[in-house]
């Protein structure tokens, strides 16, 4: 049986933490689908990213340990979980309990669990760009 692993990134400016989450994010399953926000889904949290939602959806299906790359369009995967059942949803510790329980409730009931991976606030990409300018 294959088992199916869900992540989501902006995926603006790809950094190390990217790299390290979506890279363990494939070690729990056989399969990995990552979700890119559009910008209005990043939006509903964040400045809108720099690079247009095709180039960033680019950029991580070129990450070879990603399997297939789909858009997001709101910051909450729950749109997407919904569709594609996934066994695995990857999150971030640094999202809000609530959007977690909210997520945790859905992939209980399909039989999935989540797992929640730490953020990495020294490698970020507001950081990155904060120190650009």
């Amino acid at each position: 049986m294959c088992r199916i692993v869900y992540a989501y990134v902006v995926g603006d400016i790809i950094h190390s933490g990217h790299l390290i989450a979506l890279e363990n994010a494939k070690a729990f399953g056989d399969k990995l689908i990552v979700g890119v926000l559009t910008d209005e889904a990043v939006m509903e949290k964040k400045p809108k990213p720099t690079l247009p939602l095709d180039e960033r959806m680019k950029i991580v299906r070129a990450l070879r340990f990603v399997d297939c790359v789909v858009s997001q369009k709101e910051y909450l995967p729950l749109e997407n979980i919904k569709m594609l059942k996934p066994d695995i949803l990857m999150e971030s510790d640094s999202h809000s309990p609530q959007d977690i329980k909210q997520v945790e409730a859905f992939m209980a009931s399909i039989g999935g669990r989540v797992i929640c991976m730490p953020y990495y606030p020294l490698v970020s990409s507001t950081r990155i760009k904060e120190s650009i300018k």
